[in-house]
């Protein structure tokens, strides 16, 4: 769950859309290396010894909650601290469970691989995926075929309903880019 970085570099003086100069670190994916997946719009999860834990920001001045597995160190800007909790038992967990009780095409008995996942469906981030049920979607498993290029990827991203590219290097690497990035909406 740590950070990914974005290909381009933002323009933090203006609009915070990205500018036509590569990511220090990325490199590798102009440079043709990486396989491209769809970014999922939904919540982060991650899946261990059949056990669901949802992703868990730990704010300035907060105490963890029971079970934090902390994943990156704190933030000395914002304070925050990334890591992951047990899915409970609790109402604001029920989207969770849902997703987790359902087995994937022909099984027989629920059994979801280590990795990490994103939770979609009805009531998950106003459904941007559009999913009809909540599931859990392994993350990398939608290929994409995108160009590398800053030009060429706002082209390519007009008229898709996506919410952007994670590049995945043989290393465990990995650089995304939003549509939003360039200034456009899903929609566009």
């Amino acid at each position: 769950m740590k950070k990914i970085i974005s290909l381009f570099k933002r323009d933090y003086d203006s609009d915070r859309t990205v500018i036509d100069e590569v990511t220090p670190g990325a490199e590798w994916v102009q440079e043709g290396y990486g396989v491209a997946t769809q970014k999922l719009d939904g919540t982060c999860c991650m899946v261990r010894d059949n056990k669901l834990y949802k992703r868990y920001t730990l704010r300035k001045k907060k105490f963890p909650p029971v079970g934090f597995e902390p994943v990156t160190e704190v933030d000395p800007k914002t304070g925050k601290q990334e890591g992951w909790v047990p899915v409970g038992i609790g109402p604001e967990d029920r989207w969770h469970r849902e997703a987790f009780a359902v087995p994937f095409l022909g099984q027989k008995v629920i059994k979801h691989y280590d990795g990490t996942y994103e939770l979609l469906g009805p009531k998950v981030q106003g459904n941007p995926e559009n999913v009809g049920r909540h599931i859990l979607m392994k993350h990398g498993t939608i290929l994409l075929r995108p160009p590398r290029e800053y030009g060429e990827l706002i082209q390519w991203f007009v008229g898709r309903d996506i919410e952007g590219i994670v590049w995945h290097h043989v290393d465990g690497r990995m650089v995304k880019i939003k549509k939003k990035d360039f200034g456009m909406k899903r929609e566009d």
